[in-house]
């Protein structure tokens, strides 16, 4: 086989061989001194007429055709109103146009001119430009009016791609003169009008200096820009080029000094920012990202631009009385713009983190004029639920995925210790997966999502609660205390927290397995009056125990039902029934003492919680009680409101709850493990 093949190559190799040497000969017998006489000839004609033309051009009458070729090659129209004159004959060439006009392209014709320029002068260096490399060494603009317009989609006008950077060629020298600049942008629904120039100093290039100042309406609110940077003469590709840029839209604040590095290529620079603002969400006008609404906040960072990817290093600052620090980064996946983050915050202030889902700041901590007018106009309505709106476009926009973890948290109400969640965006579906809280005894964990890829998003939530204390929740000093367990499932539609709350189904128990009571406040829900008065009168610590204690709700279009609400001591049998309605925030709760022996004085009326969520009112029902509010008013003003009633004489008896069963229940209602 080997033998074959060897033959097989040497053959071919001959018959090639031998094709070459035919050629050979036949080459041998052509002309070749008549063709390369000829050749040489026809072309030194080429160029000397291609010389003559050049030096003896008419160029104002080729003024159509240097226009229509140039129009054919960028796909715009461009029109030459002036004069135009060229000399070829230098190491840079250069070109001189006046009224020169460039048409925007075919899908913003109706948008008129792209740009029109009093006069542009344009010089090129002539060797690299024989290799195909186009090396601008000067271009000069005087009276330029330059038109920049974007859609909602992203697409502009002076670009290809959307997110597509711009990149011009080198140019070594770049002299403006009288510019104007109007910038019309649908995706951050900004209008900008600006005018700019450069002074420059061809005998002190330092001294020299572009600046761009202007101002305009972002978001319906005015802001205005001015950006400064070094003299636009003898600028090399291999060195940065420095500059100073300040926006102000608002109260939002943002300065920048940095570099580009390899200038003309807006697709790499490097700045310090420092940024300050009411609300993180404003700048999504400036950044483009769905940011979420904080307190007013301070930042500083590094941003650093790399192509298509932005960075943002060395965060540090504060939002609103927390501290914040970590970096993110943004890059485009699938004509997105995708936001990957790690943050983190050594003190967390509660509220700060629940500006999140639009609820105000406390008005005696950090916030802006409009956090605290929308926290005076709950509490005029007796509301805690947030009605801040979810804007669903800017969420459908863009992906992320965010990490972010507090190693303390302040709450003066809850017992809250530490706290990490992990967030991810994806065409409009927003999850939280896991939450994870540290309480000072006890966890808190789960996860939750927002749908916002209908019209109308929805929002669900399903959290747990374990190893807790039951006296963690309660104001009351040594009022109780005990192991806590709880779960909550809802699910429901709308923008905002309150429009979910209206509309939200589900679940929510707790479950006390075991524990302790003041018996005071044990006796007074029976109600004996005289003992449990007596006993919180004298401030008597005596405490019963907990034999068990359910909390089962069940949750239909907004409405909390109590399915069951049984607490079982060791004296009392305490129930409960009634309703939380979270559309208009308002409770109707009545909780029934019974004693386990007889007792002397005892008003059979349960107690009433009332009224809305945010301050409901706590004490008797109707019935024969209701007549008794004189000396209700007296005992209130001594203990509590439990405690006004008079006295009636009750000698029922109660029994134990079942905790078995009530344990069970809860289990099968709600997946509470009683632990």
């Amino acid at each position: 086989m080997w033998n074959q093949a060897l033959h097989q190559i040497k053959h071919w190799t001959a018959t090639i061989g031998a094709m070459f040497a035919d050629g050979w000969r036949r080459g041998r017998a052509w002309p070749w001194r008549r063709i390369g006489i000829g050749a040489g000839g026809a072309f030194g004609v080429l160029a000397l007429s291609l010389v003559l033309f050049l030096s003896f051009a008419d160029w104002n009458a080729l003024r159509p055709t240097v226009a229509r070729l140039a129009s054919n090659a960028t796909g715009r129209d461009i029109r030459i109103r002036g004069d135009l004159d060229v000399r070829p004959w230098s190491l840079t060439p250069t070109a001189r146009i006046g009224g020169l006009e460039i048409g925007n392209p075919p899908r913003f014709r109706e948008r008129g001119r792209f740009a029109a320029v009093r006069e542009a002068e344009v010089a090129v260096r002539l060797l690299p430009l024989l290799v195909g490399r186009i090396d601008i060494e000067r271009i000069r603009l005087d009276g330029a009016d330059v038109a920049l317009y974007r859609t909602g989609e992203g697409v502009s006008n002076w670009q290809g791609r959307p997110g597509q950077p711009l990149n011009l060629p080198a140019i070594r020298q770049f002299i403006l003169r009288d510019g104007r600049l109007s910038f019309d942008d649908d995706v951050r629904h900004m209008r900008l009008a600006a005018v700019f120039n450069s002074e420059e100093n061809l005998a002190a290039p330092r001294n020299g200096s572009f600046q761009l100042t202007g101002g305009g309406v972002i978001n319906g609110k005015p802001f205005r820009l001015f950006a400064r940077g070094g003299a636009l003469i003898n600028v090399r590709r291999d060195r940065p080029y420095q500059f100073h840029a300040d926006l102000t839209a608002g109260d939002t604040h943002i300065v920048a000094n940095g570099a580009v590095l390899h200038p003309f290529d807006l697709a790499r620079f490097r700045a310090d920012v420092n940024a300050s603002g009411p609300d993180i969400a404003d700048l999504y006008y400036v950044l483009g990202l769905a940011l979420p609404n904080t307190p007013p906040y301070r930042l500083t960072g590094q941003v650093e631009r790399n192509g298509d990817r932005y960075e943002m290093t060395d965060i540090a600052g504060r939002v609103g009385d927390s501290d914040l620090a970590g970096r993110f980064s943004v890059i485009r996946r699938n004509n997105r713009p995708f936001l990957d983050a790690d943050l983190r915050s050594r003190s967390l202030d509660w509220d700060d983190l629940m500006a999140v889902f639009g609820a105000p700041p406390d008005t005696g901590e950090t916030a802006s004029p409009e956090q605290r007018a929308r926290a005076r106009e709950l509490a005029a309505q007796a509301r805690i639920l947030p009605d801040a709106k979810l804007d669903i476009s800017r969420v459908r926009k863009m992906d992320a995925h965010v990490q972010y973890a507090a190693a303390h948290i302040r709450s003066p109400h809850l017992p809250l210790r530490s706290a990490q969640v992990e967030v991810t965006l994806d065409n409009g579906l927003l999850r939280a997966d896991p939450i994870a809280v540290t309480l000072s005894q006890g966890r808190l964990w789960g996860d939750a999502e927002i749908n916002a890829r209908r019209d109308t998003p929805s929002a669900a939530a399903d959290l747990r609660l374990s190893g807790a204390r039951l006296e963690s929740f309660i104001p009351v000093a040594n009022a109780a205390s005990g192991s806590l367990a709880a779960r909550v499932r809802l699910r429901g539609t709308g923008a905002s927290v309150r429009e979910v709350a209206a509309h939200a189904d589900g679940t929510a128990s707790i479950v006390v397995p075991s524990g302790e009571v003041r018996e005071a406040f044990a006796e007074l829900t029976g109600i004996n009056v005289t003992r449990g008065l007596g006993l919180l009168l004298a401030k008597d610590q005596s405490r019963i125990g907990i034999r068990c204690g359910v909390a089962d709700f069940q949750v239909r279009n907004g409405v909390m039902n109590a399915n069951s609400i049984v607490f079982d001591t060791e004296t009392m049998l305490i129930t409960g029934r009634g309703a939380v309605n979270l559309r208009d925030e308002r409770m109707d709760l009545r909780i029934q003492g019974a004693p386990k022996a007889p007792r002397l004085i005892r008003v059979a009326a349960p107690i009433a919680v009332r009224g809305p969520l945010r301050s409901p009112s706590i004490g008797l029902a109707g019935g024969r009680a209701a007549g008794q509010t004189g000396l209700a008013a007296l005992l209130g003003s001594l203990v509590a409101p439990l405690a006004g009633i008079l006295p009636f004489v009750d000698p029922g008896l109660a029994d134990d709850a079942n905790c078995s069963a009530l344990f069970a229940e809860a289990r099968d209602n709600a997946g509470v493990r009683a632990s």
